[in-house]
């Protein structure tokens, strides 16, 4: 743990406890965003500086006191500093994982505009915000994340009149960024559009405050606004807890409260090259989430991503036996999470492998394309093949 500067806020037990409430607009402007600021907590050689600010210009850098505190300073291959600290190996764009892509999965394809994006006819997902209390360094949306860009919600009260034209939309997500560092009063004012559209089901609110900056959810305010929705429709909180050292007691009361709301929360992991790509790391992980009461659901294959693929993304080949090795160490509830590919085509769960072929089953599909939904595809895998164009197409008799 970081002992050379800590934060008034972060894991502490006057949070847990009853203290001074937690002002958390007040806490995200002390985000350490610069690589000067950064050194007050980590050591860097000249080199390092030199290579991070040229990362920085490009992809920048956004972490709270919160989360450095996570952080073990003296070992530079620790798996939290490698998800929030930027990296040489950033500056990658090349290598033998093969080619990336800035869109992997082709949000641009399907932007309905006012940030709506429309890929499967019953899932809406709106961009609400680009910003994030954290700028993960392995994020798929790295090349629009906490940067000016075309896909902020300007009205989301258009976005909400497209989702109302169309009753094939049964549930919406509400992604960005993060939604949950709006202000309260504008997540009330979004929530309000959803909650009079009969045809939804349920909201989604994709967020991953809960591990990087859980103060967000000791405001009272947006836990009865959470509850007062959760009334008249499902709420459901995708998080996303990669390893186990960010359950902490802190994460832990803020999903206390989450769930005192009546919302279900539910993670979607990133499998990690250098951060979870151990089988006892993984079964840690999920075991930690069913202790605290969130639901394993996905573990992501890392996408082809620029600046993240050849530092981050595991083979396939490596991963799906290292989580079959992971599944075997877990109980039935901790091993019913789906390890998926988020492909431009649909999302893909990964079912196994018998012998170099690899067995994928197709669980949503495009518009146009239905019916490759619940299709079985097998491919041949190669000892460096990290995604789907990656491996040849095979039978499984050849």
């Amino acid at each position: 743990m970081i002992t050379s500067k800590k934060s008034d806020l972060g894991g502490t037990e006057e949070a847990l406890t009853g203290g001074e409430p937690c002002e958390w607009q007040r806490e995200l402007q002390h985000n350490v965003t610069t690589v000067e600021g950064l050194e007050e907590y980590l050591p860097l050689t000249p080199a390092e500086r030199r290579d991070l600010e040229q990362v920085t210009a490009a992809h920048p850098m956004n972490i709270p006191r919160y989360y450095l505190e996570l952080i073990d300073p003296g070992d530079p291959h620790d798996p939290v500093r490698k998800m929030a600290v930027p990296a040489t190996e950033e500056l990658i764009v090349a290598g033998d994982m093969g080619a990336t892509t800035g869109d992997p999965y082709g949000d641009d394809k399907h932007d309905k505009g006012n940030g709506i994006l429309h890929k499967y006819p019953y899932t809406a997902l709106v961009v609400t915000t680009e910003y994030c209390s954290m700028y993960c360094r392995h994020c798929f949306r790295k090349r629009m994340v906490g940067l000016p860009n075309d896909q902020t919600v300007k009205s989301f009260r258009q976005a909400a009149s497209y989702i109302a034209a169309h009753p094939e939309i049964k549930n919406v997500v509400m992604s960005g960024g993060d939604p949950l560092l709006l202000p309260t009063s504008a997540l009330k004012s979004m929530l309000s559009e959803l909650r009079g559209i009969k045809h939804l089901n349920y909201v989604r609110i994709g967020s991953r405050a809960p591990v990087v900056f859980p103060m967000r959810f000791f405001d009272d305010e947006l836990i009865e606004l959470l509850a007062d929705f959760n009334r008249e429709k499902p709420l459901y909180l995708p998080t996303h807890f990669n390893h186990p050292r960010e359950i902490t007691p802190t994460a832990r009361e803020a999903v206390r409260r989450l769930r005192s709301a009546g919302v279900t929360v539910n993670n979607q992991a990133v499998l990690l090259r250098g951060v979870n790509d151990a089988a006892d790391t993984l079964a840690e992980l999920m075991d930690g989430l069913l202790r605290i009461g969130v639901n394993p659901y996905y573990l992501y294959q890392c996408m082809p991503v620029t600046r993240v693929r050849h530092h981050f993304q595991v083979p396939l080949k490596e991963g799906v036996d290292l989580v079959d090795a992971a599944r075997a160490k877990m109980d039935g509830y901790a091993k019913r999470f789906k390890f998926i590919i988020g492909h431009d085509i649909g999302k893909l769960e990964i079912c196994g492998r018998i012998d170099d072929k690899l067995i994928l089953k197709q669980l949503h599909a495009r518009p146009g394309h239905q019916d490759e939904s619940s299709r079985m595809l097998v491919r041949r895998l190669t000892d460096n093949g990290g995604w789907l164009d990656d491996l040849p197409e095979c039978s499984l008799s050849s």
